[in-house]
């Protein structure tokens, strides 16, 4: 359907370096009527839009609650009255027809209060009678007092009994109202509350409709939804970007992709502006879903609309592509865009270098930057960045350091992230010595390390078990200003762990718990093995201790390791008592015991 493009062969044989070096023409196409078959949902809804091409798509439902038309006659003050109109079988909730009615007393002058007595009757008749003889200020009264104390459904019925009486409303209660029925899943109700109120005068908000076309959507009914959004504008509630996006995502989302697009295409044709963002939402989710030649057949037909793509269509796809790690439709996105008479941007470059590095393509990455350097397109602290990045995830610190130096030396400043970047693979590949050098640099720069700088140089010096920098790395860091967070101590915890410097690793984790830092069980877990394997029990016990306070679990490790411990010391009838003790109380297994 719509415009099928053929794609010159050359372009799926085209690598994506060679193509940001063409000017190519534009795609040949062949152009067709755009018609949407119609098709039907037994739990779908029923709608037609008729308009002056052939764009037909509806939605039916058999057994609806509520029901939609479109009856020119009878449209009265141009709103919503052909929009929602529950079955007449029962105005009242189910959960309001039970034996028990509920009597509305109306409060005396200047009195606010409501008094509810139940009755026994059921029927719609008496249930009106609850309001019927009250005036429109003590009906709105009762009103708000139902909306605040959260009765809706009693809040529906009276606004209802309202409508019919000629009653206007208070229109905060009533949307109010419609809000809460959309999220109790009520919208049969909510779309009679909304109705009244349109036709008392009231205007919604677009909140309030969009969690209605939100609900519609979410229960299939988008033929309801589309049209509660093309009267918005009649209701004086123009529908804003939120109010297309949730229709078009929706429909994406149920597989109802023709649809989607005919919506969208008929919305342009009915005025609706062209909203680039739903524009690039749907084009993103027709190549997601149809593929990337569908994409540029639907780019061509909303360009014929007035929805031309810019820069940020075109980099969605490219971001999509490369996620995907599908380099040939990536190629094919650059051609559409060359053929087009527009450039790639330093976003668009950006985009394609990181994907490459993180898959590792560096003779790519190079043809890439190698065209840049050929362009207006110069590569920016955030290109630099990704490059470093991917290098240093790879293990390529020399060359990392080579664009490091490059930057400095074609003044793009380095940023912080840079530069924690540089640090953390240094301290990576225990080179911790360059790496406090570098941080001892930055220091008074703009760019001044912080926390993070300062964790991963601590880390790296802590798996080393060089605990005599890491300390004063640490001490550096608090006479800095910067507070030090559970990261910080965990590397200094295990780090002292490693290296059985217990009393600093008992300091440690007193810090750590006047913080109130989260200690894992795995760092108990080892301080208590090392405690005991040195013979230092009471130690260990004190850290039992803490860990049970913080609601950590001791296992059947620990325990042994503790009696164990005692056994070392010579405390052997204490490890037997204890042993006994933890068999009883189910905290150690009889395996445990063998073993």
């Amino acid at each position: 359907m719509g415009f099928a493009v053929a794609p010159q062969s050359s372009m799926a044989d085209a690598s994506l370096p060679h193509l940001l070096h063409r000017d190519s023409k534009q795609a040949s196409r062949s152009s067709g009527p755009c018609g949407i078959n119609c098709f039907s949902r037994e739990t779908g809804y029923a709608f037609r839009t008729s308009t002056s091409i052939k764009c037909d798509y509806s939605f039916c439902q058999t057994n609806g609650y509520l029901s939609v038309r479109r009856n020119v006659g009878s449209f009265q003050c141009g709103v919503l009255q052909r929009r929602f109109r529950t079955y007449e079988e029962d105005d009242i909730d189910q959960d309001e027809c039970s034996s028990e009615g509920y009597e509305m007393i109306a409060p005396r002058k200047g009195s606010v209060k409501t008094n509810l007595r139940k009755t026994s009757s059921s029927s719609r008749r008496s249930s009106d009678g609850s309001f019927v003889g009250n005036d429109e200020e003590t009906n709105n009264e009762i009103l708000q007092n139902l909306c605040s104390r959260g009765k809706l459904m009693t809040a529906s019925q009276l606004i209802d009994v309202m409508g019919r009486r000629n009653q206007i409303p208070h229109f905060p209660s009533c949307i109010s109202l419609i809000r809460g029925l959309v999220r109790i899943n009520r919208i049969e109700k909510a779309g009679k509350v909304l109705r009244i109120m349109v036709l008392s005068g009231g205007v919604p908000d677009v909140i309030t409709c969009n969690m209605m076309i939100g609900s519609l959507c979410k229960e299939g009914l988008f033929g309801s939804a589309v049209d509660l959004l093309e009267d918005m504008s009649l209701s004086g509630c123009p529908p804003d970007v939120i109010s297309y996006n949730t229709i078009v995502r929706c429909m994406f989302g149920n597989g109802y992709f023709d649809q989607a697009i005919g919506f969208w295409k008929d919305q342009l044709r009915k005025g609706c502006p062209p909203y680039l963002v739903t524009n690039t939402i749907l084009i993103e989710l027709v190549c997601r879903h149809c593929g990337v030649v569908r994409a540029f057949e639907v780019l061509e037909d909303l360009a014929m609309n007035g929805c031309h793509p810019d820069m940020v269509t075109y980099n969605s796809l490219v971001n999509f592509t490369c996620k995907l790690g599908n380099y040939e439709d990536t190629a094919l996105v650059m051609h559409n865009l060359l053929s087009h008479d527009m450039k790639p941007s330093t976003v668009t470059y950006n985009t394609l270098l990181h994907s490459l590095c993180t898959h590792g393509l560096w003779n790519e990455v190079d043809e890439v930057l190698t065209i840049m350097s050929q362009s207006s397109r110069l590569p920016t602290v955030v290109t630099y960045n990704i490059l470093i990045n991917g290098l240093c995830k790879f293990g390529y610190l020399d060359r990392a350091i080579d664009f490091f130096e490059q930057m400095v030396q074609k003044k793009c400043c380095p940023d912080i992230i840079t530069y924690n970047t540089v640090l953390g693979a240094l301290s990576k590949e225990g080179m911790v010595d360059e790496a406090i050098q570098l941080l001892h640099f930055l220091s008074g720069t703009s760019c001044s390390p912080g926390l993070i700088s300062y964790n991963v140089v601590i880390d790296g010096s802590a798996k080393l078990g060089e605990m005599g920098k890491a300390k004063l790395l640490y001490d550096e860091m608090i006479e800095a200003g910067i507070n030090p967070d559970d990261v910080t101590h965990r590397s200094l915890l295990w780090g002292f762990c490693r290296t059985d410097l217990f009393d600093e690793a008992m300091d440690m984790l007193g810090e750590m718990n006047r913080r109130n830092h989260r200690v894992g069980n795995s760092a108990y877990r080892f301080l208590i093995h090392g405690l005991c394997k040195n013979e230092k029990v009471s130690s260990a016990i004190q850290v039992l201790e803490k860990m049970i306070s913080s609601q950590c679990k001791p296992d059947e490790t620990i325990y042994s390791a503790i009696i164990d411990g005692l056994a070392a010391v010579g405390m052997t009838k204490e490890a037997h008592e204890l042993r006994r003790k933890l068999i009883e109380w189910g905290l150690l297994s009889l395996e445990a015991v063998v073993n």
